[in-house]
């Protein structure tokens, strides 16, 4: 059976690291801890104190001064690998902690899910051809040298820099390593330690190379572990349960969190908030507990982002320079439908094709794979369909030869909505209102990633409510927007009442419009 040695990293709340390498060595597994050199050293000599007569605890036989972006932090994490490996002969794997980590799974799935799963967990991507630095420098990390700290001294650190450019002063990188990049919360069987080990005493060069990279602890261990062990035995993610904010900063996890946690396909997660006492409790008798059944349903990340974007106002696109002057044409006329319910919306669009000769197209600007014409390239992805999307209705009108085109748009589309509204054409829009059964409401919620299968009833439970109201303010944005030529198709309204609604629509005759209104599966899920 798996036994894990934690290698903490860790430099403040003495009482936080005590508990969590008391519960971590409570089931049998270990713990390193490298407690930051320049941390408070009363914190140190507690923690030492506290841990002294625990077996299962060691610490890094040196003790350095850490930094954010420096070699330091790879230093001190192989200073406390080396002592978990000497120390305990019996750990099978090296699992990488920070202080504001905790297990969100027992140690009986841990240990069951490493056994199962015979492989190295971490993020390794590739440095220059994968996008895992969303921005600021990328090639400048690894060419230039960097000897002090941005942080601590940021125009000595730039400076430095701008003088390496000017005389261009860049070095090459190990030519047999290839440079990867990823999250520096790891997983790595013993083996591979070893080897990483045995290959840092004989890499002397290696070794040098990465102590005046930048941030090295995205890139020494990721590129190490590629570089040794085979690609079929590394899975290219971590066991760590983190996500981060538009701004890039960690998310925080509270008291409430404790079902997500669970639920999700990972076995610690942070950042756990220091207020979240119960939480903390919960999870720490969590460790310990035997029999425990989990219900995967991963949906965490899809669903923070959903609730977080909520209540963010204001267009997606601003006008794009190209466009302020484009128009469709004076004498065209833009048929909109709009609604949620993707599949209303086709079935009205299939019984308006065989009523009238309209040309009408699906959902253009939300399905990759809506049939269109070739258009020299500017339908392929719905990036391009949105960003020209007036370029785009100009060729469809001049393709199909009218003047008179429908489209479907989802109620989110509020920008293009409004864009069109404001074209010097004719914009017509019918807004189909549905019900939203519970049963609809769950099957949107899996087949957009804010639910699963196995997503616990009480998470759908608050959840629905949160999914209503989201169509609700959707709708209510669209009457609030004031456009002028809005007109309402409801599933509770008579048959009469739509077709009116869809004559004036179309422009055409009642008893046509009723043809349509009079469907009988026209609202059906």
């Amino acid at each position: 059976m798996a036994k894990i040695a934690y290698i903490l990293l860790c430099h403040k709340d003495p009482v936080a690291i005590i508990r969590q390498a008391e519960r971590l060595t409570a089931v049998g597994d270990y713990m390193s801890i490298h407690f930051d050199a320049s941390a408070n050293p009363e914190h140190f000599k507690k923690i030492k104190a506290a841990l002294a007569n625990n077996p299962n605890v060691t610490f890094a036989h040196k003790r350095i001064k850490c930094g954010w972006g420096e070699w330091s932090l790879v230093q001190a994490t192989l200073y406390a690998v080396e002592s978990a490996a000497k120390t305990f002969p019996r750990a099978t794997h090296f699992y990488m902690l920070s202080g504001d980590c905790m297990a969100i799974k027992s140690a009986e799935y841990t240990h069951q899910y490493l056994d199962e799963n015979d492989a190295d967990f971490i993020e390794s991507f590739d440095y220059f051809e994968s996008d895992w630095i969303k921005t600021g420098w990328k090639e400048e990390r690894l060419i230039y040298r960097h000897w002090v700290n941005e942080r601590a001294h940021k125009r000595l650190f730039y400076a430095m820099f701008e003088v390496q450019k000017r005389l261009g002063l860049t070095r090459e990188i190990p030519a047999d390593l290839q440079i990867q990049i990823g999250s520096q919360w790891w997983c790595l069987r013993r083996r591979t330690v070893e080897w990483l080990l045995h290959f840092v005493k004989q890499r002397k060069d290696v070794v040098r190379f990465f102590r005046t990279t930048w941030i090295p602890d995205e890139t020494f261990f990721q590129t190490l572990v590629r570089h040794l062990v085979p690609e079929d035995e590394i899975r290219t993610r971590t066991l760590t349960f983190l996500m981060f904010t538009d701004y890039g900063m960690p998310v925080t996890f509270y008291n409430d969190h404790y079902d997500l946690l669970m639920a999700q396909d990972y076995l610690f997660a942070r950042k756990i908030s220091a207020e979240a006492q119960d939480l903390k409790r919960r999870l720490g008798l969590l460790y310990a507990a035997e029999g425990v059944h989990f219900q995967i349903s991963n949906e965490g990340r899809s669903l923070f982002k959903f609730l977080s974007g909520r209540g963010r106002i204001g267009r997606r696109f601003a006008t794009r320079f190209w466009e302020t002057e484009s128009t469709l044409g004076r004498e065209r006329e833009l048929l909109i439908v709009i609604c949620k319910k993707w599949h209303v919306a086709k079935r009205v669009l299939d019984r308006i094709r065989q009523v009238t000769n309209v040309p009408a197209i699906e959902y253009i600007f939300n399905e990759q794979d809506t049939p269109l014409p070739d258009l020299g390239g500017i339908q392929n992805t719905l990036e391009k369909r949105t960003r020209h999307r007036r370029a785009l209705m100009r060729m469809l009108f001049d393709y199909f030869e009218t003047d008179r085109l429908i489209v479907c748009m989802d109620p989110e589309n509020l920008d293009l909505l409004n864009d069109f509204a404001s074209d010097r054409s004719v914009t017509r829009m019918l807004e189909i209102e549905c019900q939203f059964s519970d049963d609809y409401l769950i099957g949107h919620a899996m087949r957009v990633g804010l639910a699963g299968e196995q997503t616990s009833q009480d998470t759908l439970e608050r959840l629905l409510p949160t999914i209503r109201n989201d169509m609700v303010h959707e709708s209510d944005q669209i009457r609030d927007s004031g456009f002028e030529n809005h007109l309402r198709l409801r599933e509770n309204a008579s048959e009469d009442q739509n077709a009116e609604m869809l004559s004036q629509f179309l422009a055409i005759p009642h008893e046509k419009a009723r043809e349509i209104a009079s469907t009988d599966y026209l609202f059906a899920d």
